[in-house]
């Protein structure tokens, strides 16, 4: 970003331009912070950093909330989960309660109320 410090941010890329607002969101040394799909539009390098720095920050006493589509990027950062379609919560829980396949039903709509799949012990929707 050093090469591109005095373009405008109208004139950046769409991730370079996503860098720049979680910059300046990070600025403001917030106590909470919003970040809405993190990943997209970032280099693979950048999403890593920013990843390996989410726990600093947690641990600093910011609060974060962070919608991502990244499940496993997000598994290893987030102290519950919570897992939406349509706007209603299909499965939530600390990540270590949650497997792949549990997540994966609440997120494709295959799972029933409590986040269990049919036909695997839990209530059938």
């Amino acid at each position: 970003m050093r090469d591109r410090r005095g373009q405008r941010a109208a004139q950046l890329s769409g991730g370079e331009q996503q860098a720049v607002a979680i910059g300046r969101a990070l600025v403001a040394n917030p106590r909470v912070l919003l970040l809405d799909e993190l990943s997209l539009g970032l280099a693979p390098v950048v999403v890593r950093r920013i990843y390996q720095t989410l726990p600093e920050f947690l641990a600093s006493g910011v609060t974060v909330l962070l919608v991502e589509q990244d499940v496993s990027q997000a598994m290893q950062v987030a102290s519950r989960v919570h897992c939406l379609l349509e706007g209603r919560t299909t499965l939530q829980g600390p990540p270590a309660e949650l497997s792949p396949e549990r997540i994966e039903g609440a997120y494709f709509g295959l799972a029933g109320p409590n986040g269990d799949q049919p036909g695997h012990g839990g209530a059938e929707s």
